[in-house]
């Protein structure tokens, strides 16, 4: 990776594009959550449901603690796997707004709309892409697969293009390693809910 692909990846990410880059599970999509634009393109680009949520990428857990209701569940596994292939669904605090669906009503649109009314998918990425990407934009992005929604990820820009998705840039990993997406751990009532192994 050059510098010059994370500069212009933050760049691309202030003019409302989408930018490809690796994660540690398989390549992924990341837009401005706080531009509706950007949110809307996203969705469109991965024909995704616009009742279902993307997660947040952080850039660390001091960070996703601004935005969620941390507890004592989510330090515990925060502790034995983050930074790495986990996603903790939190409460979402009213101190900032996001830009994301309406995960209580299934016939919403992407629109800006105070946070305390849903949850947030908390992600915090082991892969040194992903975390500098987020480092350098300085607030969190989105982190989705780079696929069609439902469609298998991709671990290749060859992949990802195959699939028809053609995001405003890209930061060329390479081929990754062909692992399983990460886990998804409902925290939000108080206790663990595995929603994906």
């Amino acid at each position: 990776m050059q510098t010059n692909d994370i500069i212009t990846a933050v760049k691309t990410l202030n003019e409302g594009g989408i930018v490809a880059h690796a994660t540690e599970t398989c390549y992924g999509l990341a837009c401005d959550l706080s531009n509706p634009d950007a949110v809307a393109k996203l969705f469109a680009l991965k024909q995704r449901p616009e009742h279902m949520p993307v997660s947040v990428l952080f850039a660390s857990v001091d960070q996703a603690k601004e935005y969620v209701q941390w507890n004592d569940a989510a330090q515990k596994l925060a502790d034995e796997h983050l930074p790495g292939p986990l996603t903790m669904i939190l409460n979402a605090t009213n101190k900032d707004l996001f830009v994301v669906p309406n995960d209580k009503d299934p016939n919403s649109k992407p629109t800006t709309q105070n946070s305390e009314l849903r949850t947030i998918g908390v992600r915090i990425s082991s892969n040194s892409i992903a975390q500098e990407l987020v480092k350098s934009f300085g607030s969190p992005i989105s982190t989705t697969s780079a696929n069609i929604h439902g469609q298998p990820n991709a671990y290749s820009i060859d992949q990802l293009r195959q699939e028809g998705i053609e995001p405003d840039f890209i930061i060329d990993s390479g081929e990754l390693p062909e692992v399983a997406a990460s886990k998804v751990i409902d925290l939000s009532e108080g206790k663990e809910e595995v929603l994906r192994k």
